[in-house]
């Protein structure tokens, strides 16, 4: 269960105080029927009452305080982008052959990353990117933010009815734009929440934040009982054009599209008749130690002075190598117990005994009956398909969802559910894993378990389309 020593010294360190109290309970009990007579019914002492009696509700009371709080998902709404926004492929090509004349072999490159991307003709840009050239300034930035998130943010709170005051805790996300006053401030001002309200504002962490988001949102909620959580997923690409000839900078102009979600969070009991979701598992694993891993996703200036973002041309190993420490930590909370115990005779036999055997990748579908992975470009979902041995079915949330929307960063796991909603998969009992991948390089996932059936929601991101998805998909789409 545990993939190295350290792993289970900290998890020793973390629950000594438990296991120590839980020790000296069963203690004092097998002492206690120790000095029982023979006849327990015939010579039962008040005292061996008394005691039987305390160790029962200590045990109850340690129980009870110790359980965590269940985290429900009441709703999620996904930003819509306007089609007045929309880039389609021939205007893709134009403005790359205009904006790059000098560059013929930028020119090709981003058209072949554009027949090969899995994009569809609906993605999105951000209005100032439509210009030739692009010139957008720290205005426009906050623009694409308020458009993005405000538009969600009303979706949310039209379709749960929750009062903006009602809110305890915000959480915002959004990597490449941080400005000050931050974006959380800007939505606790735009919808007047409580001066109180508990605020956080993540960035820098790349594609996977919209996880460590969640993950935050449920360790906050654990200690703040009665609370209803608020997590707002974006990327903010306005300020992120790039126009020079660096290759691995180039490829965000590719696939990254506009996007945006907000997640309605609670720990109220009495909220779990209406609540769509219970979050099971978060699970965060980072693979930044080596050089490699840590500049996967970064911004940068190129020779000529041009700024953008830079991905790592090898993103798919390193891809891969993250997921293998998620798998190791996730298994065994998921799983059941024949395929643990498979996982783990191949790794005595790989670490212990020495044997040539290939890494053994447990069947999740045994766990999970949907999975979301992160739409990062079709190079991204074809690997984890592969690795984790999936059918094009359990993967066509996220080949739609880029096919429709694109790469957008750390929302995009919460459109592959919504598809899933849209096509009424989502049944009371199933279980989905969401997998999250970003800079760092980290490999994030979260557990949902459907609390009820889920029909198709009025007014989604995917309302007006959905009857025409899936699509066929070609390997190469020619422009």
């Amino acid at each position: 269960m545990f993939n190295s020593t350290k792993q289970l010294y900290n998890y020793f360190i973390k629950h000594v105080t438990k296991l120590f109290i839980i020790t000296l309970i069963f203690a004092i009990t097998i002492q206690t029927f120790n000095q029982l007579p023979y006849n327990l019914f015939n010579h039962f002492s008040l005292i061996h009452t008394l005691t039987i009696t305390s160790l029962t509700i200590t045990i109850l009371t340690f129980y009870f305080f110790n359980k965590p709080r269940t985290v429900y998902l009441i709703d999620f709404a996904c930003f819509k982008p306007p089609s007045i926004l929309r880039v389609p492929f021939a205007t893709a090509a134009e403005h790359g052959r205009i904006i790059l004349a000098s560059q013929p072999k930028s020119i090709a490159f981003q058209v072949k990353i554009f027949e090969r991307s899995g994009l569809g003709e609906e993605t999105c840009l951000p209005h100032p990117l439509h210009y030739l050239p692009p010139d957008p300034y720290m205005i426009d930035a906050r623009d694409e933010s308020e458009i993005v998130i405000f538009s969600a943010m009303d979706s949310l709170f039209k379709q749960t009815g929750i009062n903006p005051k009602d809110i305890d805790i915000l959480i915002v996300n959004c990597s490449l734009f941080a400005p000050t006053p931050s974006l959380s401030a800007m939505v606790a001002n735009k919808y007047k929440m409580r001066s109180n309200v508990k605020s956080f504002n993540l960035s820098g962490m790349g594609c996977s934040a919209g996880l460590i988001s969640i993950d935050l949102a449920n360790n906050l909620l654990q200690v703040h009982p009665e609370s209803n959580a608020v997590v707002i997923s974006t990327e903010i690409i306005t300020p992120n054009s790039y126009i020079g000839k660096e290759r691995s900078m180039l490829l965000p102009n590719c696939l990254f599209r506009m996007g945006g979600a907000c997640v309605l969070l609670t720990n109220k009991r009495s909220q779990k008749k209406h609540a769509k979701y219970s979050l099971v598992h978060v699970v965060r694993t980072h693979k930044g130690s080596e050089d490699k891993s840590y500049r996967c996703v970064t911004q940068e200036e190129d020779k000529e002075g041009h700024v953008g973002i830079a991905l790592n041309l090898d993103l798919m190993v390193i891809a891969a190598n993250s997921l293998k420490s998620n798998i190791s930590t996730i298994g065994p909370l998921v799983l059941p117990i024949s395929e643990q115990l498979l996982f783990l005779f191949n790794l005595l036999g790989r670490k212990i005994l020495k044997l040539d055997l290939k890494l053994y990748i447990p069947d999740f579908k045994k766990a999970f009956d949907h999975f979301c992975i992160h739409a990062g470009g079709r190079a991204v979902i074809d690997e984890l398909q592969k690795r984790l041995r999936l059918s094009s079915e359990h993967v066509e949330a996220s080949r739609m969802t880029l096919h429709r929307f694109g790469n957008t960063s750390s929302s995009s796991l919460w459109y592959e559910l919504g598809y899933m909603e849209a096509k009424g998969k989502m049944k009371k009992g199933d279980r989905v894993w969401q997998i999250g991948f970003g800079s760092g390089f980290k490999c994030n996932s979260a557990v949902w378990e459907c609390n009820k059936d889920i029909g198709a929601p009025n007014n989604s991101a995917w309302d007006d389309c959905i009857h025409r998805y899936p699509v066929n998909e070609p390997e190469i789409v020619k422009i």
